[in-house]
């Protein structure tokens, strides 16, 4: 696992699994779930105040007038009656909505991610966000080659390690630690020019954004329900994925389980690195 790669939870759908029981209860229920589900039988005895305190008090919970089954029981009925034995009742599982910040991912990672348009992204932007460039000029640009520190560069960068490959194609090689040396000289160079071509040629960040080698680590936010996140995590987490991927769906597993831990039990056991995908 590459040092530098975060993913971190920003605001998610709190009791992710009572809302799936919820979604699923209404679909053959011949009631009004709230008034089923709820101590508070009337809607108008809840007020909009009430609601907004229960989701942001963190003692409190949005369910707080919740009268059904608790959190894990409603996960365990979810898997029940939604997805054991393939019956591929995946509906309700759009409801719940999770936002992961990622962080120091090589842009490659990036795009194969962003592939998948049942999730909404918003990535870092080259044409805003070069000063990071010139700073690391800054700290080892009147360097002797020899002394450069390569974390300077790292951090900018994504590198792959030193060793042996394979791909899709079954095309095997392996990549030296000369070679990758060579690799992080070539990246030096490229600050350099970038440098060269903002302070003393004059460019714009966008102009000159095209000096940047391809697996720049870049920052993004996406965002995505509980069925695209298992699609995502299904197919990006498979073992001839990209390796990077791979890393980033690994980092995400564990936010999964604490938000949804019944659901993730059956997706662990079933589906992550088996390759099957939630339609």
């Amino acid at each position: 696992m590459d040092k530098y790669f975060q993913v971190k939870v920003l605001p998610q759908t709190p009791e992710p699994q009572r809302v799936i029981y919820a979604a699923l209860h209404q679909d053959y229920s011949e009631h009004f779930v709230w008034d089923e589900l709820t101590t508070a039988k009337d809607s108008f005895l809840l007020a909009d105040s009430d609601l907004l305190m229960a989701f942001s008090n963190g003692n409190e919970s949005p369910f707080s007038v919740w009268d059904g089954p608790s959190e894990a029981k409603c996960g365990q009925v979810a898997v029940e009656r939604l997805l054991k034995g393939g019956r591929g009742h995946w509906g309700p599982l759009e409801h719940p909505q999770i936002v992961f910040n990622c962080g120091w991912f090589p842009h490659s990672t990036m795009q194969q991610i962003r592939t998948h348009r049942h999730a909404s992204f918003d990535v870092q932007s080259f044409r805003y966000s070069g000063k990071r460039f010139l700073g690391a000029y800054d700290q080892i640009g009147m360097l002797d080659l020899d002394s450069k520190d390569p974390d300077i560069i790292q951090e900018l960068f994504y590198i792959r390690p030193a060793g042996d490959y394979t791909d899709r194609q079954g095309k095997k090689y392996t990549v030296t630690t000369e070679q990758r040396e060579e690799d992080i000289e070539y990246c030096w160079e490229a600050i350099r020019r970038y440098r060269n071509r903002v302070v003393r040629d004059g460019y714009s960040e966008e102009h000159a954004r095209s000096m940047i080698p391809f697996d720049v680590r870049q920052h993004w936010v996406v965002s995505c329900n509980m069925r695209s996140l298992i699609h995502l995590l299904s197919i990006r987490g498979k073992t001839d994925a990209q390796m990077e991927c791979q890393q980033w769906a690994e980092l995400v597993l564990p936010h999964f389980k604490a938000w949804a831990p019944e659901i993730y039990g059956y997706f662990e056991q079933h589906q992550w690195k088996k390759g099957r995908l939630a339609p």
